[in-house]
């Protein structure tokens, strides 16, 4: 029997994406997951066009208030029973092996998380900067430094490391859930191939660094409890490196 995988995915207000998003699970190659979509209380007609969706594997919870996507991500993961648990917002893209391609390097690495290359894309999915690469082993350590570990190009053994949860209260939920799950393992390992697509929108709170400096410190300072300084510290070397992130522009 094929190792199940649980997909997370919190949506909210998603209709404009939500179709090539699901068409890109479908496509899948690898076939034995299951999708639990949480809505958080959408005003647009995202519940019905996942609602049209004929796949038993499709599991949909519609939170009664709208309260966030690390909530909406705990509300899936609190149902999944996949032994490999992986994410994939509603706006986001996956290359149909990547499914297949993650959970085969993780089985050959004895990995009990790993991480792929991913491309970063306008809204029409087309290539803007250059790709993400994954390129290094990532820790606790190094990853307090810069987030080398997004949502949709990851995946980790729940059976291994359990099943790690979002903070409620924090902007920078997916570093403080890596950095905690990175506590309980030695690293991750990367596979350097370029298998999802992430969407930059133009409003995009992650691409605007400076509005965001005061809960990256508090990352460090509330959820990771060190000092000022050594918070200070580590917020000075994320801005940096945020910046280098996004700096190789496509002429």
């Amino acid at each position: 029997m094929k190792d199940l995988v649980s997909i997370i995915t919190p949506c909210y207000n998603s209709a404009e994406f939500i179709e090539e998003t699901i068409h890109s699970v479908l496509n899948q190659t690898y076939e034995n997951w299951e999708w639990i979509i949480t809505d958080d209380k959408s005003s647009d007609n995202s519940v019905e066009i996942i609602k049209n969706v004929q796949d038993s594997r499709i599991i949909l919870i519609e939170s009664e208030r709208n309260s966030g996507a690390g909530h909406a991500r705990n509300l899936s993961l609190e149902k999944a029973t996949g032994r490999f648990i992986t994410f994939l917002d509603a706006d986001d893209f996956w290359e149909p092996d990547f499914l297949r391609e993650m959970l085969g390097f993780m089985k050959r690495e004895n990995a009990e998380l790993a991480y792929s290359n991913y491309a970063r894309c306008d809204e029409n999915l087309v290539s803007q900067i250059e790709d993400f690469k994954a390129d290094k082993d990532v820790t606790f350590n190094n990853l307090l430094k810069t987030c080398r570990l997004s949502l949709l190009s990851s995946m980790y053994d729940s059976k291994r490391v359990g099943k790690e949860f979002f903070p409620i209260g924090s902007k920078r939920e997916d570093h403080v859930m890596w950095l905690n799950l990175l506590k309980k393992i030695p690293y991750g390992k990367p596979l350097p191939k370029t298998l999802a697509k992430y969407r930059m929108h133009a409003e995009s709170v992650s691409r605007k660094k400076t509005n965001v400096m005061k809960d990256q410190y508090l990352v460090y300072k509330d959820y990771m409890k060190f000092s000022t300084l050594k918070s200070l510290y580590y917020t000075i070397n994320w801005a940096i490196n945020g910046f280098l992130k996004y700096s190789k522009i496509f002429n």
